[in-house]
């Protein structure tokens, strides 16, 4: 059954029938400049082989977890100065990014980042830079091409001239490069159209029940999210203030009123959602 919380929990309870945990967070707390609280205490646990969405609007701190737990704040004057992050048991807040993707951990950034003046096929190779077993490099890119068929149609091209799409997969092509347990997904529907947003989706699903990759992933397209993932954790103002089964956030009133845009059966306005005041559980 979906909760509400109004604190963050010391620690990460692991989702109801899910497997072993993979990755485990505990109560952090992220500091932009020395001065900037973002986010204030948020739990999540990631099982072993499963896909977990974090929902929520912009500025809710879903990109910052993600960063966070990749190790990327540094870049941004940001550092986690509270709490744990447990990937296989082991903590890793002082790991390096690469040390990180060495372990098995990779993080696909929104706006895709692909390196524009390098063909589809260059790119896809960048993300094996930690490895040197040549045949196993090119079977790993075989299998890429197997699961997105349109980037070897296009692997010769420079990725300054592919679509939004192809970019996409390109990116998340590029992160399964490297044979992660783990990807960090954040935003993958951003700027796509809707068939492409379900294609990109279907092969995420396809690669976790094929070969067993566990999801992150921080997406705003809620309805998407939780159709294809296992668990959803939603978040608002750097606080996680709800988590359960994907089907039953789904199908809970609240996020149907908050975030799919419908309320009592019916879709509300954009006028009714604009001027709508929340319920005071969800300021806690």
């Amino acid at each position: 059954m979906s909760q509400l919380v109004t604190e963050a929990p010391a620690t990460a309870a692991a989702p109801a029938g899910a497997g072993a945990p993979l990755l485990v967070v505990n109560g952090i707390e992220v500091i932009y400049n020395h001065v900037i609280l973002v986010l204030k205490g948020v739990s999540l646990t990631v099982p072993k082989s499963g896909i977990v969405a974090i929902l929520g609007g912009n500025g809710a701190g879903k990109t910052t977890t993600l960063r966070a737990i990749s190790n990327l704040l540094k870049g941004e004057r940001g550092e986690v100065t509270k709490g744990s992050i447990e990937y296989k048991g082991e903590r890793i807040e002082a790991l390096t990014p690469a040390d990180l993707v060495k372990r098995g951990v990779v993080q696909v950034m929104e706006g895709r980042h692909c390196f524009a003046h390098l063909t589809i096929e260059e790119n896809l190779l960048t993300g094996a830079y930690t490895r040197t077993d040549k045949a196993e490099i090119a079977r790993n890119l075989e299998k890429v091409y197997a699961y997105f068929p349109r980037l070897k149609t296009r692997r010769t091209s420079q990725a300054a001239y592919t679509s939004g799409g192809e970019q996409q997969m390109c990116a998340i092509g590029r992160a399964l490069m490297c044979n992660p347990d783990m990807v960090l997904l954040d935003e993958p529907s951003m700027g796509l159209a809707p068939q492409i947003v379900e294609e990109v989706f279907n092969i995420v699903k396809d690669l976790n029940s094929k070969e067993k990759t566990t999801f992150l992933l921080a997406e705003q397209n809620t309805n998407m999210a939780l159709k294809y993932a296992d668990y959803g954790y939603i978040m608002e103002s750097g606080r996680v203030v709800m988590d359960g089964k994907a089907s039953d956030l789904a199908s809970n009133e609240d996020v149907k009123e908050f975030y799919l845009g419908v309320g009592g059966g019916e879709r509300k306005s954009f006028k009714d959602v604009k001027s709508y005041k929340r319920r005071k559980r969800w300021l806690a």
